[in-house]
């Protein structure tokens, strides 16, 4: 098993597994490499107990760590997918906030285990990007969103 040189470790309270298998199944890109087990009884398990997944969502390297109910996850870090039209917008808002997660503004989704995503059409990137009364209209319409419009980004950026 090689190990990446940067990887993201998120923590869980003990469901990185099934976290890790759930974003393999819904992104592309993604894959659980290796599960690793507690060899031996410890203070707040047993052996066998998963203890750490190694996974990756959309190409980025991760760490799944089961390290109890001590940290949860915030807005602070999120994962943002960027789609390129509404059926893919839907489908992984759709995964995520349908398996048990929750809807929040402006194209962020939390899924089941607490962790953000953004959600985040492209035709949205690049009005903003473009900067200008473009920007502004579809900031302006962005704002009202739970899921991200498709069209209504693309009629605001028309004006």
């Amino acid at each position: 098993m090689t190990i990446s040189k940067n990887t993201v470790c998120l923590w869980f309270d003990r469901d990185a597994e099934a976290a890790a298998r759930f974003y393999a199944d819904t992104f592309p890109d993604s894959a659980v490499q290796s599960v690793a087990r507690a060899p031996t009884d410890y203070p707040s398990g047993k052996a066998g107990d998963v203890l750490t997944v190694t996974f990756t969502v959309a190409g980025i390297p991760c760490l799944g760590l089961n390290g109890g109910p001590g940290n949860r996850h915030s807005d602070a870090f999120s994962f943002q997918i960027a789609t390129d039209d509404q059926a893919e917008t839907d489908r992984y808002w759709d995964a995520i906030v349908g398996n048990g997660g929750a809807e929040s503004a402006c194209g962020w989704c939390r899924d089941r285990w607490g962790l953000s995503w953004q959600i985040t059409p492209r035709t949205l990137t690049e009005a903003l990007a473009a900067g200008g009364e473009e920007a502004q209209r579809a900031f302006t319409a962005m704002m009202t969103m739970t899921r991200i419009d498709v069209a209504a980004i693309d009629a605001a950026r028309r004006g």
